[in-house]
């Protein structure tokens, strides 16, 4: 089994430790509102997405507010529709902890599903291999939807602020890869980007490639990150993950980045591929991609 057929089994939850006997317990903290399946007409299909709003949306109604949207929107804010059950990335409980604190500023967070079975083909930026043994390839299309339909509809319903300075896409793993990709095709778009354990490996890190590529730098605000405990079971795997983000990181540092000003990598030590660990984090990604004005 190819390293990408064996992820995707992971990533649809097709192995024996599903733990599908688990009860679920719903999760959800603050705001958050539930649209309709959401119709892309450049995908031709449909997805579920949720909007965290800020503790203060209904009360200040002449406030408008930054945009954060998140990939893999199932596993963001609910233990009942995470992959894992109970499993989520906790980003509503985070945004009301740091909002009340004072230490973000006041954020929407919009989460989209992803598309199933077709989650690695929208995430990935090629498409690799042949027959059903390939994937990968729809990332654009992906960030159609998003710039096309999704976010044109989320800034007629809600008051928003608009403009990359206020607009932030954030996902891990695959997801990860998709945003640092929109991220360099789209910086008049995507301003903040929070990649996290970003699957770098795709394609013979063809995302280094595309950063390679970039004529001029943008004032785009990146987080980075990976586990120390990522990339398999042996310390061999481990080192190649953490690897691959670092030189990520380094490549955009080369483009002109400023490290821990405009961009920040961060190594968690111990922390595996999981949303355990990615809850973790959140504080972080938020507090640096929305520092309190």
């Amino acid at each position: 089994m190819t390293r990408f057929r064996a992820l995707l089994l992971v990533s649809l939850g097709l192995t024996a430790s599903m733990g599908l006997a688990q009860q679920r317990v719903s999760s959800l903290t603050g705001n958050i509102q539930h649209l309709k399946p959401f119709h892309s007409s450049v995908l031709n299909n449909d997805r579920n997405v949720a909007v965290y709003l800020p503790p203060d949306y209904e009360a200040n109604k002449n406030r408008h507010y930054p945009v954060l949207y998140m990939n893999d929107g199932q596993n963001v804010f609910d233990g009942m529709t995470s992959f894992l059950p109970n499993k989520e990335w906790r980003a509503d409980e985070s945004a009301e902890a740091l909002i009340a604190a004072k230490l973000i500023e006041p954020v929407i967070i919009v989460a989209l599903d992803n598309a199933g079975m077709d989650r690695a083909n929208e995430f990935l930026p090629t498409r690799v291999g042949t027959g059903n043994r390939a994937g990968g390839g729809k990332a654009d299309l992906y960030g159609r939807m998003l710039i096309e339909e999704l976010i044109p509809y989320i800034n007629k319903s809600y008051r928003t602020k608009t403009g990359p300075d206020n607009t932030g896409l954030c996902g891990s793993s695959f997801g990860g890869i998709v945003t640092m990709h929109l991220g360099l095709m789209h910086p008049e778009v995507f301003g903040k980007l929070g990649v996290v354990s970003p699957s770098v490996w795709w394609d013979n890190r063809v995302i280094l490639k595309e950063v390679a590529k970039i004529e001029r730098k943008s004032k785009q605000r990146i987080w980075i990150d990976i586990g120390s405990s990522e990339g398999g079971k042996n310390e061999k795997q481990n080192r190649e993950a953490v690897k691959d983000a670092s030189d990520l990181f380094d490549e955009l540092v080369k483009k002109g980045w400023r490290s821990g000003k405009e961009i920040t990598f961060f190594v968690d030590k111990g922390a595996q591929h999981n949303e355990d660990a990615w809850a973790h984090r959140m504080p972080l990604i938020l507090e640096f991609l929305f520092p309190a004005k």
